[in-house]
């Protein structure tokens, strides 16, 4: 069991999201910004690449023993070795970039803490051009910060039937074999918005949507959705319905739509 204190690592995260919002800021929608594509032929930028950068000077001066997973740098090869009792930050320093880059305000960073035994414990997602920032730790709830004001305690719905429900998503790439059954499923249910990326977990988080989904993505697109998520009372999970951010995909529920979701897109 672990006697470190999560309140102190969430504060040191809230320290690293607005360092990272100065930064993100002052490239987005710059004139200059240097756009290149990755060899999975998504873009990345100077700005991608330099706020993680910023993260992983600030993370090695303040917690000099923790490892760190990020998106533009890697790392995540040194966490999965067996007997690895070290916790880990997993970052993304720009979770959208494609919006980013067109001037789209739905974009992000997401800084989390994982323990030796790949938990989520602390994380924050921070949307500046959104003018929100979302954050929780293990066992002390889900907040969301609105221009920088008080923290407000959110929650998650208590709708209970997939016919009463409201989902979002990004797009149907990346669904395999469940892609029928996902836009079947679009006929039975109240309401579906392509709201897409972390927005649409936010909103989840909130109160806002039941549920949210995506079929492809990365740990450091989902760890810090899942604390959030798991604190405001819900579900986060792949689409197995493995808790947890280590799968191929996030699906966050209110809990009580969580398996009658994934069965309704089982193929």
């Amino acid at each position: 069991m672990s006697s470190r204190d999560y309140s102190l690592d969430l504060a040191l995260a809230e320290r690293l999201a607005d360092a990272a919002d100065a930064f993100t800021l002052s490239r987005y929608q710059s004139l200059d910004l240097v756009i290149e594509t990755k060899p999975d032929l998504t873009p990345v930028t100077d700005a991608d690449k330099g706020a993680e950068e910023l993260l992983r000077s600030i993370i090695a001066a303040e917690r000099p023993d923790d490892f760190i997973v990020g998106e533009e740098f890697g790392g995540r090869d040194v966490v999965q070795v067996p007997g690895n009792t070290k916790h880990y930050w997993v970052i993304d320093p720009i979770d959208g970039t494609k919006n980013f880059v067109r001037g789209v305000p739905i974009w992000c960073t997401l800084i989390a803490l994982m323990s030796p035994d790949h938990k989520v414990v602390a994380g924050v997602v921070s949307s500046p051009a959104l003018f929100r920032r979302w954050s929780a730790s293990k066992g002390a709830g889900a907040f969301l910060s609105l221009n920088g004001g008080e923290k407000k305690r959110i929650k998650v719905s208590s709708v209970s039937k997939l016919s009463d429900s409201s989902l979002s998503y990004s797009d149907l790439i990346g669904w395999g074999e469940r892609r029928e059954k996902f836009i079947e499923l679009q006929d039975h249910i109240w309401r579906t918005r392509g709201v897409g990326d972390f927005w649409s977990h936010m909103l989840v988080a909130e109160g806002a949507i039941d549920i949210a989904v995506e079929p492809s993505l990365a740990l450091w697109d989902m760890a810090a959705l899942d604390i959030v998520v798991t604190e405001a009372g819900g579900t986060f999970s792949d689409l197995d319905g493995v808790d947890g951010p280590n799968g191929a995909g996030g699906l966050s529920t209110n809990k009580l739509l969580k398996d009658q979701f994934i069965q309704s897109v089982k193929p």
